[in-house]
């Protein structure tokens, strides 16, 4: 697994993330996903609300990658991961509970990325290498 670092964290903290998936023909999907943020030093986690196409990616079996930039400061991250959907338990229902207080509905899922890779989106010679 990588490792985010505190600036990566920050950085999701802040700024929208967008979520790729790719369907069973290969067709890419991209799509924000206000609701990303950190859950530890090697995952992300969303709370999926609509059921759409990155939802149904992912029931499907697709890695994901998740993008970040902060335009401001010119530099941006890229994470790797395999997904994992969890429609019950603590994680799922601190969301549920989020998504209440918010008068959203209660969230179909929370996608849990587990982060396997990591790439720098600053412009330059580091852009798209692999830094974790």
């Amino acid at each position: 697994m990588a490792t985010l670092t505190q600036e990566m964290k920050d950085m999701i903290a802040t700024q929208q993330c967008f979520i790729a998936t790719v369907d069973a023909e290969g067709v890419p999907n991209v799509g924000p996903k206000r609701s990303t943020r950190v859950l530890s030093n090697d995952s992300l986690a969303f709370t999926e609300g609509t059921g759409g196409k990155t939802f149904s990616n992912i029931k499907r079996g697709s890695k994901v990658a998740v993008a970040v930039v902060n335009r401001e400061i010119l530099d941006g991250y890229r994470f790797i991961g395999t997904p994992e959907i969890q429609q019950s338990g603590e994680l799922y229902e601190l969301a549920a509970a989020m998504s209440a207080k918010m008068g959203m509905p209660k969230p179909l899922a929370v996608v849990v990325i587990h982060i396997s890779e990591i790439h720098s989106l600053k412009p330059g010679p580091m852009a798209g290498k692999k830094i974790g």
